[in-house]
């Protein structure tokens, strides 16, 4: 059973979701899942977290409803030098970050302008995930971006929203097939994530995990069954 969810977002990411951290946790306890991370939009989203609401993160309880919690964000990368939205004062009061790409924040570059950008910022040591990089509007060197995420101990995530049938970015599924493939061959392990705007899809992997089996992924290099393997590779 997989009980880790490291991308999910509050009420604090905007996109009209509701659900405070809170009610999160009592989802996620109420689906079995037991360790789950709130990870935020960054302040480069429009009506996403202020740099205010991540500091403030550093007080918050790292047990909810009998289940762990950890307090994260997920950065926009704002140019093609790998810049993020947060400030390291900030980051730095964080458990962990996810780096993704947004049309909102970044223009499609080419295949080497994006890739660049993800090992760029991934480089920062609270860059522990990379996120959604299966979206058809970024072509990655995904050989390059996995050597990197194998020398930086930066975990991949195979996101079942991208997977889903009314999944926005794209038919991701030739994009996801060489993550996997490029995963297995440097060894960089992966995560399954929901990436749940409120308690809805808390936990849901079921296209991810359906997708991983039909590439015959290695089940060792899936950690989430493995809380204390996750908050190693996150802390």
């Amino acid at each position: 059973m997989y009980i880790c969810d490291m991308h999910t977002h509050s009420i604090a990411s905007g996109h009209g979701t509701s659900c405070t951290i809170a009610d999160m946790a009592k989802a996620a306890c109420a689906k079995g899942i037991r360790l789950l991370g709130i990870t935020d939009h960054g302040p480069a989203t429009m009506a996403a977290g202020t740099p205010s609401y991540f500091r403030s993160l550093a007080h918050a309880p790292k047990e909810r409803c009998g289940i762990q919690v950890r307090y994260g964000v997920e950065l926009n990368i704002i140019d093609f030098a790998g810049n993020i939205d947060l400030d390291t004062d900030v980051l730095e009061r964080l458990d962990y970050a996810i780096i993704s790409m947004h049309r909102q924040n970044i223009k499609p570059g080419d295949r080497t302008a994006n890739t660049l950008a993800y090992t760029q910022a991934m480089r920062h040591p609270k860059v522990r995930i990379v996120g959604h990089c299966d979206d058809v509007k970024y072509p990655v060197d995904y050989d390059l971006l996995c050597r990197a995420a194998a020398e930086y101990g930066v975990l991949l995530e195979l996101n079942n929203a991208s997977l889903a049938p009314d999944g926005y970015r794209g038919d991701t599924t030739a994009n996801d097939r060489m993550i996997l493939e490029c995963c297995e061959k440097y060894k960089v392990p992966i995560v399954f994530s929901s990436d749940s705007h409120g308690t809805k899809d808390i936990g849901s992997f079921t296209y991810a995990e359906r997708f991983a089996r039909s590439c015959d992924f290695p089940y060792a290099l899936i950690l989430n069954d493995r809380p204390d393997e996750v908050l190693r590779h996150l802390l």
